[in-house]
């Protein structure tokens, strides 16, 4: 399985550090936040990795390389202009190949196992979701049964919303009626979950949307306190 690292965001939010750096470079305890992925990958078992990237992404390929120092292959899909996530997904396809996918947002920080991703999934994707952080507390979908509904909050109570993660399972043919250009991932996995085809999990250990100087703080802590 294959493995894409979605790093093509502008980390406003941490602003002016990411005006010359970007965000998947900006480094906890001295290592930049990508590297962590791409060895929690690599231990893993995922070897094949694609990396989308826009702002300032020459850096990223610059300090990353063809992956060789991690154990792993990478190739980059470059993107000109903001695709969100969508469309920077569709845009990597004709590189992912036609088989389910890992892909995780370079911008959080978690210890999730991403080796449980490797067993077969059925449906069209399988979402990774967490207990809803401080700064997200309605949550984004609803787990039941192994399977994601997208009730609204007002039908629910938050403690049965859960916050998606930024790590999930997709196959390629979610994407099946997509065209070129920007959109958001989104709208597609709604419309599976309305057919039942979107079945997820609840990681219950770390996970840090590492978004702001505070989140980066946070993640520093937790290191700090692994060293």
């Amino acid at each position: 399985m294959k493995a894409m690292i979605l790093a093509a965001g502008k980390g406003e939010r941490l602003r002016p550090l990411t005006l010359h750096t970007p965000k998947p470079l900006v480094r906890a305890a001295g290592v930049p936040l990508i590297e962590y992925h791409i060895r929690a990958l690599a231990a893993a078992g995922f070897t094949e990795l694609v990396i989308n990237h826009a702002w300032l992404g020459a850096q990223i390929e610059a300090y990353l390389g063809d992956g060789e120092q991690f154990g792993v292959s990478i190739v980059y899909s470059a993107e000109g202009e903001p695709l969100e996530t969508g469309g920077g997904i569709f845009r990597a396809l004709p590189l992912l190949g036609d088989q389910p996918f890992l892909v995780v947002n370079g911008d959080i920080f978690t210890d999730y196992p991403f080796a449980e991703l490797r067993k077969a999934h059925e449906g069209l994707a399988h979402l990774v979701l967490v207990e809803n952080p401080a700064h997200h507390q309605t949550g984004d979908f609803c787990l039941s049964e192994g399977l994601l509904t997208d009730a609204p909050a007002s039908a629910n109570t938050a403690a049965d919303r859960y916050t998606y993660s930024g790590i999930a399972v997709l196959d390629p043919a979610l994407f099946n009626n997509c065209t070129a250009g920007a959109f958001k991932l989104a709208p597609l996995l709604r419309e599976a979950m309305s057919r039942g085809q979107v079945s997820g999990e609840l990681h219950k250990g770390c996970w840090v949307d590492v978004g702001t100087f505070e989140r980066l703080a946070e993640v520093e802590q937790l290191l700090a306190a692994e060293a």
